[in-house]
């Protein structure tokens, strides 16, 4: 099946113009070299090789941030496939909407050099006319973000839908409303962050002042939130359980925190887990009396009528 990204053309879309005039999408990161023949088929390999090169042209980024850019890089040159699609916007509140036509090819001395081939479409889609799930997953923070969730609407919005392909929920998901709950607690941890008991030790990730913590890509999967103590000895995996069974959400939030600690923590800084569910598990409980740096958080929702 084929999979949809929103791509940023350029910081606020600069350069989005001179992609679509030049039919291509494409990505810079101070990477000045053909990277032909250097895209391997999983990204740690090309994080291991471009960090480094990254750091050098970049003093002062922190591991976190070079993994960060070079994972949207290996994304833009290598993950996106021929025959998928992209929404980029065009800075004034619209997406064009493409399909990527070909492989990687390097354009030097231009403006975003790393470039793909793209077919534009003629639709035109308004972000004011997208659900507000949508709005939220193309709005994330960062130069690609996977929007292949919401594809449904997305071909709705462009015109071709004739009959969906349902997606069917992740198998791991044991209970859907609570999968439903978690996915808004998430944006209302984002949001009072600082109002939290996380919040008052921990601040969400940020690269240049913007937030890339929500939804963090790894190579094993999205983080939910990634965050990093005030002191920044010490990176924090926050994971929602979204009604996954027990032993799935424990597995993920320990393989993210090896993932953390061996690509992107700086020497001596250590990588720390938190679990939240809507209920009391002791299975999580219990696995992670065998765990280090986890700790399993309880959340509460409360209504209040008021009469008017």
């Amino acid at each position: 099946m084929k999979n949809y990204y929103r791509v940023m053309l350029g910081k606020q879309s600069i350069y989005a113009p001179e992609c679509f005039a030049g039919n291509f999408i494409g990505a810079d990161f101070g990477i000045s070299e053909d990277l032909t023949g250097k895209l391997p088929d999983d990204r740690p390999a090309f994080s291991q090789e471009f960090i480094p090169i990254y750091l050098a042209s970049h003093p002062g980024k922190t591991k976190v941030a070079a993994g960060l850019s070079c994972g949207f890089l290996w994304t833009v040159c290598k993950k996106i496939k021929n025959g998928d699609i992209v929404l980029c916007p065009d800075g004034i509140g619209r997406y064009r909407v493409g399909e990527v036509t070909g492989d990687y090819f390097y354009q030097p001395g231009d403006m975003l050099p790393h470039r793909r081939p793209v077919r534009w479409f003629d639709e035109i889609v308004a972000r004011s006319d997208m659900n507000e799930a949508l709005r939220n997953a193309t709005g994330a923070i960062g130069t690609v973000s996977n929007i292949t969730n919401y594809h449904d609407e997305i071909e709705k919005l462009i015109g071709s839908c004739k009959a969906p392909t349902p997606i069917s929920m992740d198998k791991a998901v044991e209970d859907p409303t609570a999968f439903a709950l978690e996915k808004h607690l998430e944006d209302f941890l984002v949001q009072n962050w600082a109002s939290t008991d996380l919040g008052r030790e921990y601040d969400i990730y940020e690269v240049e002042g913007e937030r890339v913590g929500q939804q963090y890509e790894t190579d094993t999967g999205t983080i939910d939130i990634l965050a990093i103590s005030k002191d920044k000895k010490r990176l924090l995996v926050v994971e929602l359980k979204k009604g996954r069974a027990s032993d799935v959400v424990v597995g993920q939030v320990l393989r993210y925190m090896g993932d953390m600690q061996e690509e992107l923590a700086e020497d001596g800084q250590a990588v720390h887990g938190v679990i939240i569910a809507l209920e009391d598990d002791q299975r999580i409980c219990r696995a992670l009396k065998a765990a280090q740096n986890v700790v399993f958080y309880r959340y509460q929702i409360s209504f209040k009528l008021l009469k008017t």
